[in-house]
């Protein structure tokens, strides 16, 4: 069975975060998102420290669509560099597992 992988990433409103995550759900890209209001972030941006509030977004699904689903945070994002990283999962419970690829499939 395929893999599955979080794609984690960070918007600066919850109605973007949910907007975005919606379409990546509704377009079968992820079995589930998950949406956490309330982090803080300290970055380097153009040359110095920037301080901003924003929403965590984990996306499920599996590796073969990863970079699509990449691709649709990088087309509902407002940022110009938005955090998109893949991280791999260890363990997954079988039948967890078992409904995030049929809830993905066909999206090939």
């Amino acid at each position: 069975m395929e893999r599955a992988v979080l794609v984690y990433t960070t918007w600066p409103t919850i109605v973007e975060a949910e907007r975005a995550g919606r379409a990546i759900v509704d377009a079968r890209l992820a079995a589930c998102v998950n949406i956490l209001p309330g982090m803080i972030s300290h970055y380097w941006w153009q040359g110095k420290i920037e301080r901003a509030e924003e929403i965590v977004m984990l996306v499920k699904t599996r590796a073969s669509l990863a970079e699509a689903v990449g691709a649709a945070v990088k087309t509902h994002h407002p940022y110009t560099t938005p955090a998109i990283m893949v991280l791999p999962v260890e363990h997954v419970d079988v039948d967890y597992q078992r409904w995030l690829i049929t809830e993905t499939k066909g999206v090939d």
